[in-house]
């Protein structure tokens, strides 16, 4: 049958119910293109990433504005260490920068901050200035803002498992009790629902360790935008898109 065809656009708005039938309450995003967009511009990969934190902001504020109530952010992988020392540095440099400069908009407009990953390797003033931002807007109850620093999905999964085997060798736990959910509450993730939608811009199609186990059931929105140019309107087509699905969780 023709996608045009009237019955099969009929059909599909009967699957789905169009746009505004379902809002995606957690959105992660893979911030992907930096280093080219400095690239193709004959800049260095730092000039790059310093734009891609103007790109934070204005998803940020698409996100409050559509009442996502959690968005999540690959900022920086554990493979990310692989990288020159000096862009590494940069890079860690950017959420106090980004926090000292946002922190008071970010409380206006109700944002609670949190963290998934190990923040033990992380640098000390940027983990005190993470550590500030946490505690200052622990009390707000609109969008929760999850950076991802220092984060892998396996390295999360085998903490996770450790944990596990060491709760049920002290009978903290039974291991007929342990089951996906419970499971769950080992995770960085514990207090978080798991995404509804996940976006990756700058044209890779890989999940790159990121949310493995969260993303189960998640649905997936790719973009060639490189991040610094992903606008407020390409963050509103991903949630428009994620609308016209319909979720099944493995049913019919």
């Amino acid at each position: 049958m023709s996608m045009r065809d009237p019955l099969y656009e009929e059909e599909r708005t009967v699957l789905t119910g169009g746009p505004e039938a379902d809002v995606s309450k957690h959105v992660a995003v893979i911030m992907d293109g930096s280093g080219r967009w400095a690239k193709e511009r004959g800049m260095p990969r730092f000039a790059g990433h310093k734009e891609g934190v103007a790109t934070v902001v204005k998803v940020v504020k698409a996100a409050v504005d559509r009442s996502v109530e959690v968005l999540t952010l690959y900022t920086f992988s554990t493979e990310n260490w692989k990288r020159p020392k000096a862009e590494i540095e940069f890079i860690l440099k950017l959420p106090k920068e980004f926090l000292g400069v946002h922190l008071p908009e970010l409380m206006a407009n109700n944002v609670r901050i949190e963290v998934i990953g190990d923040m033990g390797k992380l640098p000390v003033a940027t983990r005190k200035a993470i550590q500030y931002a946490m505690d200052r807007t622990r009390h707000n109850n609109g969008l929760q803002l999850n950076f991802a620093l220092n984060y892998g999905s396996r390295q999360e999964m085998l903490v996770a498992m450790k944990a596990v085997f060491e709760d049920l060798n002290q009978q903290k736990l039974s291991l007929d009790d342990l089951d996906e959910q419970q499971f769950s509450k080992y995770l960085y993730t514990a207090d978080t629902t798991e995404p509804d939608l996940l976006i990756r811009t700058g044209g890779e199609k890989r999940l790159s360790n990121f949310l493995l186990w969260q993303l189960a059931y998640t649905e997936f929105w790719f973009s060639d935008v490189l991040w610094p140019d992903f606008t407020e309107q390409n963050f509103l087509d991903a949630l428009e898109a994620y609308g016209q699905r319909k979720r099944r969780y493995g049913g019919v």
